[in-house]
This record gives C-alpha cells, sequence and structure tokens, in this order.
C-alpha cells in the first residue's frame, strides 16, 4: 500500500522513502544520491560516515558493525518520522555491517526537501536518530591489541 506525506502549505507526496537497507557490502553514495533525485526538491542534503583510524585518543585498527534482527524495521521506523516531521520528497539511508577498514563508508543517508534548510535539518535528524535508536553496535579494534563495543542502544 503506498503512503502519502503531507505538510502544511505543501502537496501530497506519494511515500518518499526510496532506499533502506542494512548492508554487509561496500556502500555507494552514488546510488543513495541517485535515489534521492525528485524535481520537486530544490535541496538535497547527504551525509556520509567512514571509519576513522582514532577514536577518544586512541588509534584504530578496524572495527565491525553488528545488527539486531529489527535494524531495518527501526530504520523504517526512523526513516518514517523524519519524512512524517518535514516536507521530505525523498529520503534513502543504508548503513552497512561485517568488518570494515579506516576510510570504509560504515553508513550513508539523504534527504531531499523543496529547500535547503529543510533538507539538511531532515539529514540531520535522519543521521542521528538512526545512531541513536537503531540498533546496530560497533565492535571496534585498536591498535594497540584492545578492544571495545561503541554506540551499542
Amino acid at each position: 500500500m503506498a503512503r502519502t506525506y503531507e505538510h502544511p502549505g505543501e502537496q501530497a507526496v506519494a511515500d518518499p522513502i526510496r532506499l533502506l537497507a542494512i548492508r554487509d557490502t561496500a556502500l555507494s553514495v552514488d546510488e543513495v544520491f541517485g535515489a534521492v533525485g525528485d524535481d520537486s526538491a530544490g535541496g538535497t542534503a547527504l551525509f556520509v560516515g567512514t571509519v576513522r583510524d582514532h577514536d577518544g585518543g586512541a588509534d584504530v585498527a578496524a572495527l565491525g558493525y553488528s545488527a539486531h534482527p529489527t535494524a531495518e524495521a527501526e530504520l523504517r521506523r526512523v526513516a518514517e518520522k523524519v519524512a512524517a516531521d518535514f516536507p521530505v520528497r525523498a529520503l534513502a539511508a543504508v548503513h552497512r555491517v561485517g568488518e570494515l577498514a579506516i576510510g570504509d563508508l560504515a553508513v550513508v543517508v539523504a534527504v531531499s526537501c523543496p529547500h535547503r534548510a529543510e533538507a539538511f535539518e531532515a539529514c540531520r535528524r535522519l543521521i542521528d536518530d538512526l545512531k541513536r535508536e537503531v540498533p546496530i553496535w560497533k565492535h571496534q579494534k585498536y591498535a594497540d591489541g584492545t578492544e571495545d563495543w561503541v554506540g551499542a542502544c
């Protein structure tokens, strides 16, 4: 069943959620950006999260992400809330799981809205809520041989 979303002063939009996934394969910025193209959008904001080589003053050697079986459903819930709260024309979010190397893409999200300010705000809410509410955990391995779990919901 196709959903429609209405915002005050805006025309109803068919389901703006174009791409949601949790994958164990490499992510593509081009795929996510392409998914949110919309002729009625004047602004598109995109965020790319990459694996960095340090955290909290320690050198990171590698990391892995794990997801709870409900993670995709929670990702959809977060995306639907963003689409309901902003005049979103198109939205996409993809998170990686499995072992990642320094520099790999861990998460890519994008939002298109009629105006740039809305797109920036909606994109920030999308990534912040994804990180806070979707049950995906990071197992970080440090250069000194220690390791820990980071960001568990």
